[in-house]
């Protein structure tokens, strides 16, 4: 195994200290006092888990949700996960894209990636902008893990209906918080896109100063197959948020997208 997929939890971590006291700054620790994994890294966990069992993705999600309560979930969110028969509740919220990123890696052709993702973001966020940005994280991380230029991955996001002409510079002054697909996923495409390298990004999508660890977390996981991986300073510090049993999910899920 080359290395741990930690992408989207090791921005979600460096992250969580930004999520309610945003910052426009770069530069600041990555790691904190107050940091610690939060609802992005469950449910991405939850995710890879289910494509490890080959289970159907609302059966882990609610798994994970019901035993991570306290993950800081939307407020619905944290309703549903507790339903007797949860329903899609036509959701465009950031969710359906924060956690799509095994997808990204488990499955070998873009027809498969899209459709995969519109699955996952189905059970909950089934509104058209919640299917489409769960399809551009998981398409994103797809193309970065094949080699595909940045370009490209810009020119693939766009054809799925994101404007991402503008840069980085341009975005960051008069961002501001907003928790749905459609005003997270190109922020956080963009500040992949104009970053130079694993901290650069996660470090960028974090000083746009909105919805930090969900910025942070989409950016994250598209950055690390781009760049060759989470450098191991940053693995090794996000690995001791886990618990044991997400660990080891992440363990084999590596294993099995390494192979």
């Amino acid at each position: 195994m080359k290395h741990l997929i930690l992408g989207a939890i090791a921005g979600d971590i460096i992250g969580s200290v930004f999520e309610h006291d945003s910052t426009k700054f770069t530069e600041f620790p990555l790691f904190q006092p107050g940091s610690r994994f939060t609802d992005d890294t469950v449910l991405t966990v939850a995710l890879m888990d289910a494509i490890l069992n080959d289970e159907d993705y609302l059966k882990y999600v609610l798994q994970y949700g019901r035993r991570y309560q306290h993950a800081g979930y939307g407020g619905f969110f944290r309703k549903w996960i507790f339903f007797s028969d949860p329903q899609p509740y036509h959701s465009y919220g950031n969710g359906s894209a924060m956690r799509a990123s095994p997808i990204g890696w488990a499955f070998d052709s873009e027809e498969a990636v899209l459709q995969q993702a519109a699955a996952s973001a189905a059970i909950s966020h089934d509104h058209p902008e919640g299917i489409k940005g769960a399809q551009a994280a998981a398409l994103a991380v797809y193309l970065a893990r094949s080699g595909t230029s940045k370009e490209v991955i810009r020119e693939k996001v766009e054809a799925l209906g994101y404007d991402l002409r503008h840069t980085y510079d341009e975005i960051q002054p008069g961002y501001t918080w907003d928790v749905t697909c459609q005003g997270t996923v190109p922020a956080a495409l963009i500040a992949f896109l104009d970053s130079t390298g694993f901290e650069d990004c996660i470090r960028k999508a974090i000083a746009l100063g909105g919805d930090a660890d969900t910025l942070a977390a989409i950016a994250g996981a598209i950055a690390e197959p781009f760049y060759g991986g989470v450098p191991p300073r940053i693995a090794g510090q996000a690995i001791k948020y886990l618990p044991t049993e997400m660990l080891r999910v992440v363990e084999r899920f590596s294993i099995r997208v390494d192979r």
